[in-house]
């Protein structure tokens, strides 16, 4: 047995483990269009075309030229000769001359000469080839150039943009159906203990499920990461190292589930240790739940030994492993990307915590006589249920030896 292991703070420890490792993703990946949405930018994107590949109306009524329709008002009404109209999808094959119109639909193309659109409510049609104009209209009113949303050559996605909803449809309106993106940072998700057993099995008295790597590999899917599980192992040297390497070969980064518990700590400080440079970097941390983490490095990967409890397992992994996951993921810096959602609430009740060390509340969410309050959900850290009670973290600072019921505290959403 090792002695007891000194804690580190979070920031130290994630900056010790970062300077470590290599967080620099370059795989990519073509897939189609809609599969793309959430997913990091492989390389450049440059518009193919003009968008829209054509002038066009945004309203029904007469394709002008501007300066027929200068000074004309219901006292001193115009009046310009009906050439022709324009059909929605239809191509405009003539062109104006001066003092003519063409009657146009929403989104139909303007003709050659055509500067402006004049709204249909300012018009009244005298004959069969001629209307009278009441108001006039300026340059390029009622339309959309051709290029005027993306002109062909133009920048649209930097590398490293992540793909939204509005993104799609602008790269399908320039006609691509593919897309580079880069590929998901695959994590590494073994479970040890002698006491675990798949969920489809039967425990016997001493057993229990395996939970820590349903919700972990839960947890990588959403940060925008891809699990792979690679079983459950036992409290065994060389079958943990066995399993480590093949982590270390398939994927980016190896969470270990229950590798600092006590039974496990030891075989799992070794197996880091040996298996490749720099080894094991931190050895606990200065929070609660989740003292126990053992962060190490091997060949530029992260090797991470999380809390056995299922609480534990989730704050750490939410604090130390997520944030490896977004930076692999490519996905270029900015408020949007380093964001959580969070909401401000005040605490329900006093809640006492050790200077020092970083205390994670699990909290609900009720609402009282208009303001936003955060219960507590109490429970220990090897309960599952109080997560899947709570919708969010709250933090209690080192600096803090708790807080008072009523404090404004920022709750991070699930």
């Amino acid at each position: 047995m090792r002695d007891l292991f000194e804690v580190a703070s979070p920031q130290n420890a994630a900056s010790k483990l970062e300077a470590n490792i290599n967080l620099e993703m370059s795989r990519v990946e073509e897939v189609p269009l809609l599969e793309s949405l959430g997913r990091v930018v492989g390389e450049d994107i440059f518009s193919p075309e003009d968008l829209p590949g054509f002038s066009r109306s945004t309203m029904d009524g007469y394709a002008v030229r501007a300066q027929d329709t200068f000074g004309a008002s219901e006292g001193i009404p115009g009046y310009l000769t009906l050439v022709g109209e324009i059909l929605m999808g239809q191509e405009a094959q003539l062109t104006l001359g001066p003092g003519q119109c063409v009657k146009i639909a929403t989104g139909g193309m303007l003709p050659e000469g055509a500067d402006a659109v004049l709204m249909v409510e300012y018009t009244q049609e005298i004959s069969a080839e001629m209307i009278e104009v009441v108001k006039g209209v300026g340059p390029g009113e009622n339309m959309v150039r051709r290029g005027e949303d993306v002109e062909k050559g133009q920048l649209l996605l930097a590398k490293g943009s992540k793909i939204r909803p509005q993104d799609l449809g602008a790269l399908s309106g320039l006609g691509l159906t593919t897309l580079k993106v880069l590929a998901k940072p695959v994590v590494a998700v073994i479970s040890t203990g002698d006491e675990l057993i798949p969920p489809e099995e039967t425990p016997g008295l001493g057993q229990i499920r395996d939970i820590n790597s349903f919700a972990l590999r839960g947890q990588i899917e959403e940060a925008g990461g891809k699990g792979i599980y690679l079983g459950i192992v036992k409290d065994n040297y060389q079958a943990l190292r066995e399993k480590v390497e093949q982590g270390l070969a398939q994927a980016d980064l190896v969470v270990i589930s229950g590798g600092s518990s006590v039974g496990t700590r030891d075989v799992t400080l070794d197996v880091i240790e040996d298996i490749g440079e720099p080894g094991v970097l931190v050895h606990g941390v200065s929070v609660r739940p989740g003292k126990p983490t053992i962060l190490g490095a091997v060949k530029g990967k992260a090797v991470i030994g999380l809390p056995g409890h299922p609480v534990s397992a989730m704050v750490i992994f939410d604090l130390f492993v997520i944030p490896l996951i977004k930076k692999l993921t490519g996905e270029k810096s900015g408020l949007a990307s380093e964001a959580r959602r969070s909401m401000a609430a005040k605490i329900t009740r006093n809640m006492a915590s050790t200077a020092g060390r970083e205390d994670y509340l699990r909290v609900t969410l009720k609402e009282k006589d208009g303001e936003l309050w955060a219960e507590p959900i109490l429970g220990k850290s090897g309960l599952i249920t109080t997560m899947v009670k709570a919708e969010g973290l709250v933090k209690i600072p080192a600096v803090k030896e708790g807080i008072e019921a009523g404090e404004i505290v920022d709750v991070v959403l699930f």
